[in-house]
């Protein structure tokens, strides 16, 4: 997270550095895992306005997946099937490997031996061995600190029929965070949940973004930026 979120703030360093563009209105943004990548960038910073989060979990990535995972079986096989169980305890024995520090051959083998059920791909379809390292060096980023290191107001974006994301434990870890002493008092938390919303705040079945998305996204960055710019955009 350290290195993603030294990318973020250098691309938000050369766009502050456009003469067409006003550095004190600049804050970041960030979907899904980019979340934690611009809470990362952020926290601790006096310099950053503003952060949106659009569907970025409150929960570590482990739990995410796995909760993802969780979802997708269910899915497939219906809820309380055997094969829900026996991928999550495969998927659990996988996440024990990677604290361990295995390396790829000996993730794939527990795999292997497990006889790679089917409904495991959705998680370890893509996984090669460069993106094991990534996975387990990533698998338990806990955002709570960052979010307590927050210097500026949060808007923290949600669908309602998100699978791959747990909406009511990140906004509990979000709400907590945001109510704790050690926050500071205008690092204020906005949530925003659209019903009908997937992951990607999208409609169901449908390309185009669920209704008021943009409204609402649009607005509470005018609120922020207009009374330090004269009412210009």
């Amino acid at each position: 997270m350290d290195e993603l979120a030294a990318d973020a703030v250098a691309a938000l360093n050369f766009l502050r550095a456009q003469p067409e563009v006003r550095p004190q209105a600049v804050g970041l943004f960030g979907h899904s895992e980019g979340g934690w990548v611009a809470l990362r960038a952020s926290a601790g910073r006096g310099d950053v306005p503003w952060v949106v989060t659009n569907s970025c979990p409150g929960v570590s990535p482990v739990e995410q997946e796995r909760y993802a995972l969780s979802n997708h079986l269910k899915g497939l096989h219906g809820d309380g099937h055997p094969e829900v169980r026996s991928t999550l305890n495969l998927y659990d024995r996988l996440a024990e490997a990677g604290r361990r520090d295995a390396d790829f051959s000996t993730a794939q083998k527990l795999v292997d031996n497990a006889g790679a059920p089917p409904g495991l791909a959705y998680y370890w379809g893509d996984v090669d061995e460069r993106l094991w390292l990534f996975l387990k060096r990533k698998q338990d980023h806990d955002p709570t600190p960052d979010l307590l290191q927050l210097c500026c107001p949060h808007l923290a974006l949600f669908g309602g029929a998100d699978t791959t994301v747990p909406v009511a434990d990140s906004i509990r870890i979000f709400t907590a965070a945001a109510c704790h002493s050690a926050r500071l008092h205008r690092a204020t938390l906005t949530v925003e949940v659209l019903p009908g919303g997937d992951h990607r705040l999208q409609a169901e079945g449908s390309a185009a973004l669920v209704p008021g998305y943009l409204d609402k996204v649009s607005q509470w960055l005018a609120n922020l930026v207009m009374p330090s710019t004269g009412g210009s955009r």
